[in-house]
């Protein structure tokens, strides 16, 4: 990175820490496709494994302690959950029900599977969508078909590394190589891996920068 580079992505930071540090509010939960929010600003969806610690990175992105309720249940969010940033609005943050391991009946695991997939592919206002990987496992089945379903769905995606602190450095640095070899072979994934710690605030600023690029603020 050059020092003009690093510069204007030092200014970006500094831009979105404020914008994150302002208006950030709860909007509405869709159970269905029927109760999505007008499709007005650009959205930024997450996406993870139960657990990978989606609510604690949007609790550590937007620097509140519980604007998305944590849970040590599995598969506790079973709607899309919309949260806006900025005043007037400049975009959505959209937490999308976990995958893998969620302690429902089968039934009502399809009928999220079936949403997220419906959202992915329809909505317009979708620009981006993070797909959080738990540091200590590295990618899952799951996540290549989550991936996966990106990919036919044409949605650009960010892979966020989560809970960096909880691994070795020496560990850590394997796993993102072996994850950024893999995305390589994914057409919709961003080339570069974030890594983050939502208890330490490692590679938060950095996050809050891409995704004013991805809303394209």
């Amino acid at each position: 990175m050059t020092e003009e580079e690093a510069a204007e992505l030092a200014q970006l930071e500094r831009r979105a820490n404020k914008l994150f540090s302002g208006r950030v509010e709860f909007l509405l939960s869709a159970p269905q496709l029927k109760f999505l929010p007008e499709p007005t600003v650009p959205e930024i969806a997450f996406a993870g494994r139960s657990n990978v610690g989606k609510s604690s990175l949007l609790n550590a992105l937007t620097g509140r302690k519980a604007i998305a309720r944590t849970s040590v249940t599995p598969g506790r969010t079973q709607e899309l959950n919309f949260f806006e940033v900025g005043e007037p609005t400049q975009f959505r943050l959209v937490d999308m029900p976990g995958y893998g391991f969620a302690k429902a009946p089968v039934k009502v695991v399809e009928k999220w599977k079936n949403l997220v997939r419906t959202y992915l592919r329809g909505r317009q206002v979708l620009v981006r969508n993070l797909v959080l990987v738990d540091s200590r496992h590295g990618l899952k089945d799951v996540d290549r078909e989550m991936m996966k379903m990106l990919d036919e769905a044409a949605v650009g995606y960010r892979i966020v590394m989560t809970k960096a602190d909880k691994i070795k450095a020496s560990e850590l640095a394997k796993t993102v190589a072996a994850v950024e070899a893999e995305a390589k072979k994914h057409v919709a994934a961003y080339p570069h891996i974030h890594v983050t710690s939502s208890e330490k605030g490692m590679g938060i600023g950095e996050l809050r920068a891409a995704l004013l690029q991805d809303a394209g603020v």
